[in-house]
C-alpha cells in the first residue's frame, strides 16, 4: 500500500491512498496528511477501507509525506564506501543529527538557496551544496526502548529524502547540523510504501541532470534500521510519524575529485526500487 500527502485546492493537504497507477488516488478526507493518519491506533486499516472522493495526482500535488514529523533522526557515516570516501573511521554506534521539519520540501519542489549561501568562505568560493540520496524510515507505533529483534514491528513503512547538505556551513564546527537543516532544502517522499510492500535491500540511485552519482542497496548498512530504532529508542521515545533517515552512500560531489557541488538548475534525482523516485533542482535566490 501506498499512501501520500496530497496539497489541495484550497491551500491544505488531505491524506490519501494511492491506486496501483499511482497517478490517481482515494482521498482520506478526515486525516490532513499521512502523519495524522498514523496517529490513529488502527491506523493500516484505516488506510486500507477507508472511501472517499477520488482525484487524479500529479507530480506537484505531493506534499513532503510527512509535512511536520515531530522528530527527523538522521544517520551519518553508515555505508561503509561512503565512510571511506569521506575519510572517517567505522563507528562503533550510529553517528546521529537532527534536522528539523522546516527543512523539508515536496518531492518535486525547486530547492531556493538564498543569496547568503551561495558564497562560500572555505571551499575556494564555490557554492558548497551537495547532495545525499537516502532511505528513509517512517515510525508507525510508538516505540521505547525496543529490542532490534522486535523494531520491525514500529516501522510504518519507507520513504525517499535527499539529505541536503552546506557543506561550508556543516564543517564550520564539529557538529553537522547547521549544514543539514535549510530551510526548503531536502526532497521528501514521493509516498509512504508501507512495510509489507517494501524490505530494504532494493537499490538506491542519485543521478545529477542525467549522470548517475551514488547506487547501492538499501540493505548494505553498517546499522540497518532496526539497530537503528533499538539504539534511538534507548535515548528517547519514537512516535507515529518520526522519521529516521538512515545515511547516503558513497558518490556525493564533496568526495569527488574534482569537487562536484550544486549549480543553479542542477536537478538531483534519487530513486529507490519499488518506492518511486524525488527530483529536485536547485535554484539561486537573487538579491
Amino acid at each position: 500500500m501506498r499512501l501520500a500527502t496530497l496539497r489541495s485546492s484550497d491551500g491544505g493537504t488531505h491524506a490519501a491512498r494511492l491506486d496501483p497507477d499511482p497517478t490517481t488516488a482515494t482521498v482520506l478526507a478526515d486525516y490532513p496528511s499521512v502523519g495524522h493518519l498514523l496517529r490513529q491506533e488502527h491506523w493500516e486499516e484505516i488506510a486500507r477501507t477507508a472511501t472517499g472522493p477520488r482525484r487524479v495526482v500529479r507530480p506537484q500535488d505531493l506534499a513532503p509525506v510527512i509535512p511536520r514529523p515531530g522528530k527527523i533522526v538522521c544517520v551519518g557515516l553508515n555505508y561503509a564506501r561512503h565512510i571511506e570516501e569521506m575519510g572517517h573511521k567505522r563507528p562503533d554506534v550510529p553517528t546521529l543529527f537532527i534536522k528539523f521539519p522546516e527543512a523539508l520540501t515536496r518531492p518535486y519542489n525547486d530547492v531556493p538557496l538564498p543569496p547568503w549561501t551561495q558564497q562560500a568562505a572555505d571551499f575556494e568560493g564555490e557554492l558548497a551544496a551537495d547532495f545525499e540520496g537516502e532511505l528513509a524510515v517512517v515510525i508507525g507505533t510508538r516505540a521505547r526502548r525496543v529490542p532490534a529483534e522486535a523494531a520491525a514491528e514500529h516501522i510504518a513503512g519507507y520513504a525517499i529524502m535527499n539529505d541536503y547538505s552546506l557543506r561550508d556551513y556543516q564543517y564550520r564546527t564539529q557538529q553537522w547540523h547547521q549544514g543539514k537543516s535549510l530551510e526548503r532544502s531536502s526532497g521528501f517522499g514521493p509516498w509512504l510504501t508501507t512495510r509489507d510492500a517494501f524490505r530494504p535491500g532494493a537499490p538506491l540511485q542519485t543521478w545529477l541532470n542525467d549522470a548517475p552519482m551514488q547506487e547501492a542497496r538499501t540493505d548494505d548498512l553498517v546499522f540497518p534500521p532496526e539497530a537503528l530504532i533499538e539504539y534511538i529508542s534507548a535515548l528517547y521515545p519514537l512516535e507515529p510519524g518520526d522519521v529516521i533517515v538512515t545515511g547516503t552512500p558513497a558518490g556525493v560531489g564533496h568526495a569527488r575529485s574534482p569537487k562536484r557541488y550544486l549549480r543553479h538548475g542542477d536537478t538531483v534525482r534519487v530513486r529507490v526500487e519499488g518506492l518511486g523516485e524525488i527530483a529536485n533542482t536547485t535554484i539561486f535566490e537573487e538579491e
